[in-house]
């Protein structure tokens, strides 16, 4: 069996750097006709901006935030073969600032699904493990089929049409637990969102709680299973020490999101397109709107086959704590024909 069979990630996923211009401005070079793109200001305080192509383009949710659904019809205008056209939103496309833009493929706007107590709309990309789901909540414990045909590790879901914060399951806490993408807070306990239920393969479960199931009202998630060679889902515990953790992933991450999960932490995000490589990887932080981040003392390394932690930072390393982490890929360290791959 090959070790991987997605030789070639920027296919489904990609990290794309532009500058902005304050006026139409086509960005390609995605690789792929990205269905959910996740833009940042990296040089001043703009928030988050997430598109996707089920709410449509000009639709923006920002994670640093728990407001809903928003139009902004100069912001993202449209989806395209290989990229996506912005116009004059100043939180996408400012002049003389830079950007970053993340980038996965799902399966364009979405099609239905009765799986489940409640019918979804998906955008699946069963190869890459990625689905975009969209419901209407009741206030009762239920089942939104999800089509990804294999149990999702991590569920990230908002709600589009009222203010409430984002809510991230993750496989490494089990579904007894939760994160907020917006906050800064430690893992929390609650048996009204998840109803203490792991994911299947066909559908996941939500609770009465109005952050993933106010009544009548319209929610979004996005749901990942691990691909081997291309994304990893998972946990480490810190050891307080700058020669830090080791994680092997099984590929050089081209994308990796972590979080102290036991205490009161900021998210952070490294990507294998911005300067400071190895081991000042420049990040960001999904929960403000602050500009790039350089610290030295948040040190870390992108590697041919996983990351490794190199600073004591409480946010990333401090002894015994349990922090969790998505990574996708840049290459498999090992492609489907057999033949290993090495970091840049």
């Amino acid at each position: 069996m090959a070790y991987t069979t997605i030789d070639d990630p920027t296919v489904y996923f990609n990290t794309v750097l532009y500058a902005g211009n304050g006026s139409t401005n086509a960005i390609t070079g995605v690789g792929h006709a990205p269905d959910w793109v996740w833009i940042k200001q990296r040089s001043g305080s703009r928030s988050h901006m997430l598109f996707d192509a089920i709410r449509g383009a000009t639709y923006r949710l920002s994670s640093d935030t728990n407001e809903a659904n928003g139009q902004y019809s100069t912001s993202l205008t449209a989806f395209g073969s290989d990229g996506f056209t912005l116009g004059a939103f100043n939180d996408v496309n400012e002049s003389s600032n830079t950007f970053v833009s993340w980038n996965w493929k799902a399966n364009g706007s979405g099609s239905a699904n009765t799986v489940g107590v409640i019918d979804s709309t998906v955008s699946v990309n069963a190869t890459s493990g990625f689905t975009i789901v969209k419901w209407v909540a009741t206030d009762e414990n239920t089942t939104i089929g999800h089509g990804l045909g294999v149990a999702p590790k991590v569920i990230i879901v908002k709600s589009t049409t009222v203010t409430q914060p984002w809510i991230m399951g993750h496989g490494s806490l089990g579904f007894t637990k939760n994160l907020y993408l917006n906050q800064t807070d430690a893992e929390n306990t609650s048996s009204t969102m998840w109803v203490n239920t792991a994911p299947t393969s066909t559908v996941f479960t939500t609770g009465t709680n109005d952050n993933v199931a106010q009544n009548g009202q319209t929610f979004i998630a996005y749901c990942f299973s691990e691909v081997q060679g291309f994304s990893k889902f998972g946990s480490y515990i810190g050891n307080g020490n700058a020669d830090g953790t080791f994680v092997y992933t099984g590929f050089s991450p081209a994308f990796l999101l972590i979080k102290n999960a036991t205490d009161t932490e900021n998210w952070y995000i490294l990507d294998n397109k911005r300067p400071g490589y190895n081991t000042n990887n420049y990040y960001l932080l999904p929960s403000t709107s602050g500009a790039e981040g350089t610290s030295t003392t948040l040190a870390t390394s992108l590697l041919s086959n996983g990351f490794k932690i190199n600073n004591t930072d409480t946010s990333m390393n401090t002894t015994g704590k349990t922090y969790v982490y998505m990574a996708f890929a840049e290459n498999p360290f090992v492609t489907s024909t057999g033949l290993p791959t090495t970091a840049r």
